[in-house]
């Protein structure tokens, strides 16, 4: 007798992704995720979260969160996010999420969060002083998305593993009860080019909020003369642009600057060259500074106008969390019945 293939999930199709409220987006966010946000809810239904569940397993200021959850839904809103057309919600506003993640909790198995590299990393010699919620985030995480049944989930190489996870858990939750195809086992969605930004500091780090230096990184909210005056200091090598991207990979800055400005325009990195090659970076820099403060300007001021009105924020997070519970609740209910859950 051969086994056979487990049988296939027949489900909608639908997209989950969500950032966590630590406040501060910056460029490599908006390049790497909030923008492709925007373009794929015209595609596949869309469920975008702010994660403010997984915000806890590291200490926070309860009386920033909310304010952060207001800064991560305005900045969605301000790079093309259409809550009629997006489920735009606070994760902690529905209560499905962390309910499946207990039921995940005991499907999931100790040796599969032990190879958890991104714990390793954060945790570094100090396991034990770790909170059991960063441990357990992957599984938390494996209820985000499988509690909307999610097909296919946006991550860069650092998620990676946490999906594989995520199907790990579905397909074993769907052998363990008898339920063939229940769950999906989500697909990574393509990032496309720009998913990587470095520091504008130093080439080889990738761009963060937790850079001291301001100058290492365009913030959202940032004017327009400050992402010009951090463009023109960003920091480069006396050589001009190459002519080819072989030429240019020894020269992380530059290499970083040019996949900037071709992020940014839609071109790709080798159209840049073809226009630029031979050039020197005092020709460059205003260039790439006028394109950013052309792309990225308007968002700034789009979600400073939208932070001066938190009741508006309010009630579309409130209404997308409706939307997002009609979605979660019948499967949770599902779930329940699937495991045995006393009903009354």
């Amino acid at each position: 007798m051969t086994d056979q293939a487990p049988a296939p999930y027949t489900g909608p199709q639908r997209v989950l992704s969500g950032v966590q409220p630590t406040g501060d987006l910056h460029l490599g966010n908006y390049l790497g995720a909030l923008v492709k946000f925007a373009r794929m809810q015209h595609e596949i239904e869309t469920f975008i979260f702010v994660a403010d569940l997984h915000a806890l397993t590291e200490w926070v200021d309860p009386k920033k969160l909310k304010s952060n959850v207001r800064e991560i839904t305005a900045a969605y809103l301000a790079t093309g996010l259409d809550p009629k057309v997006a489920s735009i919600f606070a994760q902690s506003a529905v209560p499905e999420h962390a309910e499946l993640a207990w039921v995940f909790n005991c499907v999931a198995r100790l040796g599969w969060l032990d190879r958890m590299t991104q714990f390793k990393d954060k945790a570094g010699k100090h396991k034990e002083r770790s909170s059991v919620g960063l441990y357990t985030y992957p599984v938390l995480q494996a209820a985000d998305i499988l509690i909307y049944k999610a097909t296919h989930v946006p991550v860069g190489e650092d998620q990676r593993q946490h999906l594989e996870l995520t199907r790990d858990i579905a397909a074993k939750f769907n052998h363990d009860f008898e339920a063939p195809g229940f769950f999906p086992l989500p697909e990574t969605m393509t990032q496309g080019p720009g998913a990587r930004i470095m520091s504008l500091r130093d080439g080889k780090v990738k761009m963060s909020k937790s850079d001291p230096s301001d100058y290492s990184r365009i913030n959202l909210t940032d004017d327009a003369d400050t992402i010009s005056q951090k463009v023109r200091k960003a920091r480069t090598d006396p050589e001009p642009l190459p002519a080819t991207l072989d030429e240019l990979k020894a020269r992380p800055e530059a290499e970083n600057l040019v996949g900037v400005y071709a992020a940014l325009s839609g071109q790709t990195a080798q159209a840049v060259l073809d226009e630029y090659a031979g050039q020197g970076f005092g020709v460059f820099k205003p260039k790439l500074a006028d394109l950013a403060v052309s792309v990225m300007g308007p968002i700034g001021g789009e979600m400073r106008r939208l932070l001066g009105d938190p009741a508006e924020i309010d009630r579309i997070l409130g209404a997308g969390a409706e939307h997002a519970r009609s979605v979660a609740g019948p499967i949770l209910a599902e779930v329940k019945r699937i495991v045995g859950y006393w009903a009354g």
